[in-house]
């Protein structure tokens, strides 16, 4: 259900007004006469980051709502990206956002306005807001759906984005919708996790509170096993109302919903949540909830009719439809990834999609793996589909394989990060890539993901094979370390997260790796998946095995120890500013 006409000329104004203000604070702050703490909450209630050692440049996140992506949209990140960001560089996010870095402060309004223009906002993407509301990007498309959760998703996103109970949290706050029984939205680690349910043939959610990730990792709590459809915003903002009136203020580190519902119990919050709800519904707090009802089901999307080709003799196809295809509920129809290695894509690529799913897709969505899905692909289309993506350089194999590695942006960019996370993810999959083992079927779905620091933005404890960013003194040295975690996993309802395993050094992080898929590969049982393995056989039985990569050779025998991967030929320090972008 989108936007009426109103509503969409509302929030252009609203967003009109809030560029122009920062449009008039960028030359007061030049000019020293705007409070730089003042700019610093304004930029980041809209979305704008500071930048690792460059004041006046910043990190934009553009939120897609719902995951949701127009080619119209498509092309103007692909312009502003070109225009703006200096590494010409479109960054998908584990959050179902766009990143651009290194982007002037002088640029930042006219970028705000052509990507408000589309449809897109960079509004409350940071800061102690309803930061993401993310959903499962096989929505709508799934045989596993009660019900497609789009709509929700997307109704409880306008409904907040710019509501007062979310503009001063006590901290950031995410909400995930999720359809299927598998948890391709991994809901135990937000906020709020909202997973379709039905009762007696009528539609509700089984919600899920205090998630999150961060140094101190916690799995969501069942708030009530079920929501009917009515009561879901009610029930909210219910649990934003009291998360802002006694959420920590007082220490960040301890001001995420999860210490809250840790703090009270499950059972008190349960029951604080079901009278916060009969207040709102009852009082003139909750009057604008009287205008919103259960929103309706999405329209299909207009679906394409591009030329008949189902096969290809194009290198490649055959492993290409192997790794990248879904077939979805609707009869002949398949939802393609679009991999992007490190979940980077250039303009040019932005471009070639956006033409690419005007011919061949029905929609365009995101997805948490740092990729990007074409909807509603005809069978008879997916030959012709492989080689206009080939041609444009978009047909990478092995998405949600083993070498589909996440990463956050790490210390390219960001203040807190130690280590290069995007230099060890292109370091895994060149090292991976040329051995036969990643062929092998049973290690194909196991995920890595790389973080640049404990902070999880690339989302490491919930992986089978997880990494932070860490350093290790040697003499007078600084060695670029990583921190192994094995075991991390979530399922609707549990998150279990990675153990620590050892700290290694980067330049030996690719061979701890293949050391254990090679265990993995040897010793398993018939039929037994990498997860059981590890239950079987204990995480604390892979530390004899990688001992002896922890041992650091003398500076003067291998300086190559001590450069960062993806900073070779660079002084490795760790180098800590102020923290914006924690999870």
């Amino acid at each position: 259900m989108g936007e009426t006409l109103f509503e969409k000329g509302r929030s252009l104004n609203q967003a009109e007004a809030e560029i122009r203000y920062l449009e008039a604070m960028i030359p007061r702050l030049e000019a020293g006469e705007e409070d730089p703490e003042d700019f610093r909450v304004y930029r980041l209630k809209n979305g704008i980051y500071g930048i690792r050692g460059r004041p006046e440049h910043h990190m934009v996140r553009i939120k897609l709502p719902a995951g949701r992506i127009s080619p119209e949209a498509l092309r103007v990140l692909a312009e502003v990206a070109e225009q703006y960001a200096e590494n010409r560089l479109a960054h998908v996010t584990t959050r179902q956002a766009v990143q651009l870095h290194h982007v002037h402060r002088r640029y930042l309004p006219e970028l705000l306005r052509k990507v408000n223009r589309v449809g897109l906002t960079t509004r409350e993407a940071c800061g102690h807001s309803i930061r993401a509301i993310t959903c499962c990007p096989f929505a709508g498309v799934s045989p596993e759906e009660p019900f497609d959760v789009t709509p929700y998703a997307e109704a409880t996103y306008r409904y907040f984005l710019r509501h007062p109970v979310g503009q001063n949290l006590p901290r950031k706050f995410k909400i995930a919708f999720e359809g299927c029984g598998t948890d391709h939205a991994r809901t135990p680690i937000h906020d709020i996790g909202a997973v379709a349910a039905l009762e007696g043939g009528k539609r509700g959610f089984r919600l899920y509170v205090g998630g999150g990730l961060g140094a101190a990792p916690m799995s969501a709590e069942p708030l009530e096993p079920f929501t009917p459809e009515e009561d879901l915003l009610p029930t909210i903002l219910a649990v934003l109302r009291l998360f802002d009136r006694h959420g920590n203020r007082k220490v960040l580190t301890q001001a995420r919903l999860k210490f809250l519902v840790k703090k009270w119990g499950i059972a008190a919050f349960r029951e604080a949540v079901r009278e916060e709800r009969r207040i709102v519904k009852l009082t003139a707090s909750g009057e604008d909830l009287k205008a919103w009802q259960p929103p309706q089901d999405s329209s299909p999307p207009p679906l394409p009719s591009p030329p008949r080709k189902p096969f290809s003799f194009a290198p490649g196809f055959d492993e290409w439809r192997r790794t990248n295809l879904f077939r979805q509920k609707q009869e002949g129809y398949y939802t393609v990834t679009v991999r992007l290695p490190l979940g980077d894509i250039t303009p040019k690529g932005l471009r070639a999609l956006a033409a690419i799913a005007e011919t061949y897709a029905g929609e365009v969505r995101s997805a948490i793996s740092q990729n990007l899905l074409l909807r509603f692909v005809p069978e008879e289309a997916l030959g012709g589909l492989y080689e206009a993506l080939l041609q444009a350089g978009l047909a990478s194999p092995q998405a949600h394989t083993i070498l589909d590695i996440t990463r956050c942006p790490g210390a390219d960019t960001c203040n807190l990060a130690i280590t290069h996370s995007r230099g060890l993810a292109q370091a895994l999959e060149a090292h991976l890539a040329n051995l036969p083992l990643v062929r092998d079927p049973g290690l194909r779905p196991i995920a890595m993901k790389i973080s640049g620091c404990p902070n999880s933005c690339g989302q490491h404890h919930i992986a089978d094979i997880g990494f932070y960013g860490s350093s290790r003194k040697v003499g007078e040295r600084e060695v670029p370390h990583y921190t192994l975690l094995l075991g991390g996993r979530t399922r609707e309802g549990e998150a279990r997260f990675g153990q620590i395993v050892a700290r290694i050094p980067a330049r030996r992080t690719p061979e701890a790796v293949e050391r254990i898929l090679r265990r993995y590969q040897q010793e398993r049982q018939e039929g037994e998946n990498f997860q059981a393995f590890l239950d079987r056989v204990g995480v604390a039985s892979f530390k004899p095995l990688l001992a002896d990569l922890q041992e650091i050779p003398p500076y003067e025998e291998a300086p190559g120890f001590y450069e960062d991967l993806g900073a070779e030929g660079e002084v490795f320090q760790v180098s800590l500013g102020r923290g914006e972008c924690a999870v």
